[in-house]
């Protein structure tokens, strides 16, 4: 089998899709694969470094008010489309993949008038405008929401869940945490930005740093490679001072670090939602106000209603509120162990697999005809 998969702009799209296709050439070594991204996104830096064949189109996203730079990005939705047919061309896939991002809109829809198998794949609650203009074109729309669903043409949607929830599933504790200087013994609790890093979070965090030395637990943060730079003499000076606080640019391996600590405190992205999930977390989420149609809030709400995480809205985020939320979790263990109950019973632990039997369903259909 043949598939070509695009998506990009964001860690949300690319580590589910790179998931995805580990699990694929796990059970099917055979499997033949091209990821489709764009040189200016996230995409080129992260899947090169996985050994998947990587090419590029020119694609960029719509602005949405009234600009003259959209007419630019018309033209080069137009040129990406044809970009996009030379490479399924050559490639002669047996499906394409979208998983999200301006990226797969040209190479689904140019999947589509070559008349071959096309699937989308939603992460959020509520619907990116790419994935939801797509689902009139492709065949299948798979879903990691059911709330999502009302958004998609009926007899379309399919529930797999977040590709990247079976993959952290797997994952064991280990020691990995004294690779950070950290006791793994000790009550940790890991609080990031998302791939890129939150400013707000990055500026509590640093009045937060004194109060966190008193704590009788640990903390693993990650700042965002572009925010690390910018409070790089704090973050040294705080971990001088206190030997339960650790402060990174960016954590690679963080199916491995979720799998060793107690909380996560983060955004409401999907892709952490599904890894949290997956490892019964409880969590922490702060909602980023920045995100298409708030889908965020949404995210979170869901496990706030079933009693997994405990929400704080970004504006409502200063130092009292973060660190008395963390205490509030990680020193009461009944409270601990409830939530992550709760939180265990919304991962979905074969969503690869799901999403790979929609594939075969699809392949198998199309050499029928």
């Amino acid at each position: 089998m043949k598939i070509m998969i695009a998506g990009g702009g964001t860690g949300g799209h690319i580590y589910p899709a790179l998931s995805f296709l580990k699990f694929v050439q796990k059970v099917n070594p055979e499997t033949k694969i091209l990821y489709i991204g764009t040189k200016k996104g996230l995409e080129s830096k992260i899947v090169p470094d996985f050994d998947i064949p990587f090419k590029t189109i020119n694609a960029q996203g719509f602005k949405r008010s009234f600009t003259w730079k959209n007419l630019r990005t018309i033209y080069l939705f137009l040129e990406s489309v044809k970009q996009a047919k030379v490479l399924i061309k050559n490639f002669k896939p047996d499906i394409v993949l979208g998983m999200g991002g301006y990226v797969a809109g040209s190479v689904l829809y140019a999947a589509t008038k070559l008349n071959v198998p096309t699937v989308i794949h939603e992460q959020n609650s509520i619907p990116g405008i790419t994935n939801k203009i797509l689902s009139y074109y492709v065949d299948k729309v798979a879903i990691s929401f059911h709330c999502v669903k009302q958004h998609f043409p009926k007899g379309k949607v399919i529930f797999t869940g977040n590709p990247r929830a079976q993959e952290v599933f797997d994952v064991k504790k280990s020691d990995l945490l004294k690779r950070y200087d950290l006791n793994p013994k000790l009550l940790t609790v890991v609080i990031f930005g998302g791939s890129r890093g939150a400013l707000k979070i990055n500026q509590t965090l640093v009045e937060a740093l004194t109060q966190f030395a008193e704590k009788n637990y640990q903390v693993l943060y990650a700042s965002g490679e572009r925010y690390y730079k910018e409070f790089q003499k704090k973050f040294k000076q705080a971990e001088m001072q206190m030997k339960n606080v650790r402060i990174v640019p960016y954590i690679k391996r963080m199916a491995e670090v979720l799998a060793n600590v107690d909380l996560i405190v983060t955004r409401a992205g999907a892709t952490s939602i599904a890894e949290m999930t997956s490892l019964g977390l409880p969590g922490i989420l702060i909602p980023s106000p920045f995100v298409t149609n708030d889908h965020q809030t949404k995210n979170a709400q869901s496990l706030v209603n079933v009693g997994a995480i405990k929400k704080i809205a970004d504006q409502d985020l200063n130092v009292d509120r973060l660190v008395s939320a963390i205490d509030e979790i990680l020193l009461d263990s009944k409270l601990r162990k409830q939530m992550a109950v709760a939180s265990k019973n919304e991962g979905v632990f074969d969503a690869s697999k799901r999403l790979l039997d929609v594939v075969e369903k699809l392949t198998k259909k199309s050499i029928m005809n």
